[in-house]
């Protein structure tokens, strides 16, 4: 009898096994898997950014560190800097050729060198449109390729 008990038991248990695995295998066949939002149409705006992301980590993060926070009294910062928001022009020129002497950001000044990159004007203009839409910095007003090529090299 003992006996008897003891295999209905084991047969229970394996029998309630075999349900929680049914049950998950059904969970399983119904399970849908997320929207994947990097499918959604991306701006302009975003696609430069995108860009930008990658040659400001190739170039710019060794000076201007990956904060966007640069290096106190030596490379200035970008992020909240106030060059990129009230000297458009400079900036894009001292991307587009690099750039010397005394500067002043955030009413701190910094004299050092910026060597010109070599960068197209479309990767000048991405690189601007990461930083300027990077840390706490939002710039919507995008940097174009044209406006890059309109600026000159000052004398």
């Amino acid at each position: 009898m003992k006996k008897l008990l003891s295999i209905a038991v084991i047969l229970g248990a394996m029998a309630c096994k075999s349900d929680k695995k049914q049950e998950t295998t059904e969970e399983e066949e119904t399970y849908t898997i997320p929207a994947d939002n990097s499918s959604a149409e991306k701006t302009p705006l975003d696609e430069s950014i995108a860009r930008g992301k990658k040659v400001y980590s190739q170039l710019c993060v060794t000076c201007h560190l990956p904060t966007g926070k640069g290096i106190p009294g030596t490379y200035p910062p970008l992020d909240g800097s106030n060059w990129l928001t009230e000297k458009r022009t400079e900036s894009i020129r001292g991307v587009k050729y690099g750039m010397q002497g005394p500067i002043t950001v955030n009413g701190k000044e910094y004299d050092n060198v910026m060597t010109p990159m070599g960068l197209s004007d479309q990767e000048v203009a991405d690189a601007l449109n990461y930083a300027m839409n990077s840390w706490s910095n939002k710039i919507d007003d995008m940097v174009t390729e044209e406006e890059v090529a309109a600026v000159e090299k000052s004398e």
